[in-house]
């Protein structure tokens, strides 16, 4: 008769437990499906927390990235896995991203739209859905802050010139850069996209504000106005 085994994490054996191993070792040393199976605590009946970990990044491509392009009924897909674990590895991964965007980023003064990309990529790659930020900049191309526009869904948001005007007004803003993303991949502006860069342009020279690029991230890419000459 085959022996039963508990999927419970406390149930293994020490040298398959892994925070035992964090204990003895050190987080870093564990593999990604053990990190994911100690925020899951347990697996199912028939399969550990760590096997379990293993099929969710099987179905990522083994790949974090991927894996945080997942929603909750993604991961509520896979047997074992409720909203509450669901929700667990949702905000894992929000708290890996928020780590990446919340550098020291005011003492990086931004000279390029590869820096935008690097400052606005972690917030904005792994959405299913579209957001328009503004990041603000003092006369040393420093940045003063940043702030989220407007959301919207998978093919576009509603862009107010006001907003974004009185919110570096507000900041003492010498110039301005926007960055939104594209969830379906694709890095090219859009015809609208071009229109609310023009608009944009000239209301922020009337209020003697530059605005010095547009950035639109899809995934790992990235299409600049500035670099493209679509911003004088």
């Amino acid at each position: 008769m085959n022996q039963y085994r508990s999927n419970n994490l406390k149930t293994w054996s020490v040298e398959e437990r892994p925070r035992e191993k964090v204990i003895a070792n050190g987080v870093q040393y564990l593999s990604d499906s053990e990190l994911l199976a100690i925020l899951l605590g347990s697996g199912t009946r028939n399969m550990t927390a760590v096997e379990l970990a293993r099929q969710i990044l099987l179905k990522s491509a083994n790949s974090l990235h991927e894996l945080g392009k997942q929603n909750i009924s993604d991961l509520v897909g896979f047997k074992g896995i409720g909203p509450a674990k669901a929700i667990t590895l949702l905000a894992a991964m929000e708290l890996g991203r928020r780590r990446s965007a919340t550098q020291q980023t005011e003492r990086i003064p931004v000279k390029s739209s590869e820096t935008v990309f690097n400052l606005f990529h972690p917030i904005l790659g792994d959405l299913d859905h579209e957001e328009f930020w503004l990041l603000m900049l003092n006369r040393a191309n420093r940045v003063l802050g940043k702030f989220k526009v407007s959301q919207g869904g998978l093919s576009g948001t509603v862009i107010d010139t006001r907003i974004i005007l009185k919110k570096a007004l507000d900041n003492l803003a010498s110039s301005i850069v926007v960055c939104h993303n594209h969830p379906s991949g694709n890095n090219q502006p859009s015809d609208a996209d071009v229109k609310i860069t023009e608009k944009l342009k000239k209301a922020a020279e009337m209020l003697e504000i530059k605005l010095l690029d547009h950035v639109i991230i899809a995934d790992k890419s990235y299409f600049s106005f500035a670099d493209e000459g679509l911003i004088a």
